[in-house]
């Protein structure tokens, strides 16, 4: 996605917040480096969603997977060269 992206992840140690604090702060330094400036890239915080039940869990993998294809980004689900997940 070309603004945002859609993770489903499974946390054994550790928590979503320190998570995505490396998970931004890694990608935010890479991103500066190969464009050659020194800038934002995310916006404050994020929006989650907890899978309560082991049945929600393809639902939402499909949800993300289908995402590219619903905004318009490729005509084929496997155009998207990260569409695949181990959930399906």
């Amino acid at each position: 996605m070309p603004d945002h992206f859609h993770w489903l992840v499974e946390l054994h140690n550790g928590d979503l917040p320190k998570l995505m604090q490396t998970t931004k702060s890694r990608s935010a330094r890479a991103i500066n480096q190969a464009r050659g400036v020194s800038a934002p890239v995310w916006q404050k915080g994020y929006f989650d969603r907890a899978l309560r039940r082991e049945e929600d869990l393809k639902a939402m993998a499909r949800y993300v997977i289908a995402n590219p294809l619903q905004a318009g980004l490729v005509a084929r689900i496997g155009d998207y060269p990260l569409w695949d997940a181990i959930w399906l």
